[in-house]
């Protein structure tokens, strides 16, 4: 017999202030910092009991060393939640985070789960490469000419992104500063304060001289990479660093952070039962592939297919997270399919506030269900590329 899809609502959403790479949550474990998501987001939902969570779902692109044995599990545990509370990590690289949401509200759609816990979490500051503490391509990969991206890296995928849609280094220049310019006004216009939950950092410092330890205490409130002093000048000075007459430049890339979030997701039974007020109502998730010597260009794809399955016009979303994994790419996306620029990362994107890899999607829809929210609009998407070539979307619907 088939069940009848129900809705799947977000009541709560919460993220960590992201930290650069060995910046402010440099030393702090990436199963510590989903721990504090975790907690922030049910102490989000006054009265809910912990123990009709019936999964949490954990995004994360290297899970390896300090984030492997299953961390979504682990930080369960940690968190202080029921042994019945069980938790899974799952892996689908930038969209990792974003998957979780579609993961958790597909539970509750069909009507399998009624209370579940999304969420994220990527430390890169404690990965030592990239791409992992081990990196152990298959050599067949390397057969294909269009394969050869993955393991030559993303950058080489934006460069050709930015050849074959003709973006010049100017524009992407442009592109990094405006994103600097965004986050740091939304930072002082205290934009992000209802979605970040402050860490408090406690961080051992070495004195060499006496060989003494002292401890520094700090609460982690804002995002760390905003930069004020982010010019067209400043930028055009820096150096490509993915080929040598190339367009892309750390400058105009996504920075490498450290993060994570958690999104509760309930039924419209547990609204009634516990008087929860919805921020969100989940209205559709895709995903598709690409070429993976042109990954960046994959929201081109999802982002049709996501709406089409909705039934909603591209022009009536009014707010749209595109993860801004390089400037050539979100500046590709943004023009082959006609997006309101004014629509797009109006807070700031990763360029300016960071790309904790696997945490991201779940990072970028608290700031979206808020951001709806705050400015009493109706529709909102978060999307991005995938290394390997795909793209995800996912759409969502505030309620007021």
């Amino acid at each position: 017999m088939s069940k009848q899809i129900q809705e799947a609502y977000i009541v709560a959403a919460t993220r960590l202030p992201v930290g650069r790479r060995k910046g402010m949550l440099g030393h702090v474990r990436p199963d510590d910092m989903l721990v504090h998501a975790i907690r922030s987001v049910i102490a989000q939902a006054p009265g809910l009991d912990p123990a009709l969570v019936e999964d949490v779902i954990v995004g994360c692109a290297m899970p390896e060393a300090e984030q492997g044995m299953n961390v979504a599990r682990i930080s369960v545990l940690l968190a202080g939640l029921p042994n019945s509370v069980p938790g899974m990590t799952v892996n689908r690289f930038c969209a990792s985070g974003l998957q979780t949401v579609a993961m958790a509200a597909d539970r509750i759609r069909l009507g399998e789960a009624d209370v579940m816990i999304a969420g994220g979490t990527e430390t890169m500051s404690l990965m030592n490469q990239m791409m992992g503490n081990k990196i152990a391509f298959n050599p067949a990969i390397f057969a294909k000419e269009e394969n050869h991206a993955i393991g030559f890296g993303m950058g080489i995928t934006a460069e050709k992104v930015a050849e074959q849609w003709k973006v010049s280094r100017e524009d992407q220049d442009a592109f990094a500063v405006a994103s600097h310019r965004k986050a740091c006004a939304a930072i002082d216009a205290g934009h992000f304060s209802a979605e970040i939950s402050p860490y408090p950092v406690s961080a051992r410092v070495p004195n060499l001289a006496t060989g003494e330890v002292s401890v520094r205490e700090y609460l982690a409130r804002d995002d760390e990479g905003p930069r004020r002093d982010s010019s067209v000048e400043g930028l055009a000075r820096l150096r490509p660093v993915f080929a040598a007459r190339g367009t892309v430049t750390a400058g105009n890339s996504s920075q490498m952070s450290d993060g994570a979030a958690a999104v509760l997701v309930v039924s419209e039974k547990i609204l009634r039962q516990f008087d929860l007020r919805p921020l969100a109502r989940f209205a559709g998730f895709s995903v598709a592939g690409v070429a993976p010597e042109i990954m960046g260009i994959g929201p081109v794809e999802a982002i049709p297919r996501v709406l089409g399955k909705a039934g909603i016009r591209q022009d009536e979303v009014d707010w749209i997270e595109l993860n801004e994994a390089f400037a050539a790419q979100a500046l590709a996306v943004i023009r082959t399919l006609d997006l309101d620029p004014a629509k797009v990362n109006p807070l700031g994107g990763a360029i300016a506030l960071g790309h904790p890899l696997g945490a991201t999607g779940a990072i970028r829809t608290a700031t979206l269900v808020h951001g709806l929210q705050r400015t009493r609009q109706r529709w909102g998407m978060v999307t991005m590329c995938i290394g390997t070539g795909m793209g995800a979307a996912g759409l969502f619907e505030a309620l007021h």
